[in-house]
């Protein structure tokens, strides 16, 4: 089954980030908070959410262990106190070049070449898209 790989798969993945994180005492998602953040910052949590695929109740937990470890700061808007934006603190802006190598630690993690795995990454975004595409006009 498609779905039992791919669950494996993510299992894995997830097994490696944190093995590869537990020095710096960040989760995966932690990580991919900051990766978005190394991106581009000042970011709402709302964009953040969309962009990660995470709702409000998994990401406002995340944001406040971050935030707890000094990497990022939290303010809410003068326009609409509904919104809150998010900051890299310039220790969360250091971490990017102390974390630098973990990607390359992922990818010798999966053992397949980089090409391989940018080929795989493009299947399954595509998987995913026709799922949410199917999904939606079930609705």
């Amino acid at each position: 089954m498609l779905c039992f790989s791919l669950y494996a798969a993510h299992r894995a993945t997830t097994q490696a980030y944190r093995r590869t994180l537990k020095p710096w005492g960040l989760t995966y998602p932690q990580y991919l908070v900051l990766v978005e953040l190394w991106e581009r910052e000042p970011r709402t949590v709302t964009e953040l959410g969309d962009d990660l695929i995470l709702d409000s109740g998994t990401l406002s937990p995340l944001l406040s262990r971050l935030e707890a470890l000094g990497f990022v700061v939290r303010a809410r808007s003068t326009e609409d106190a509904r919104v809150v934006t998010i900051r890299l603190t310039d220790r969360g802006a250091a971490l990017r070049e102390e974390l630098a190598h973990v990607p390359g630690e992922i990818a010798r993690c999966m053992g397949i070449p980089l090409d391989m795995a940018q080929s795989l990454a493009s299947e399954v975004r595509a998987y995913t898209a026709s799922i949410q595409a199917g999904s939606a006009s079930h609705v």
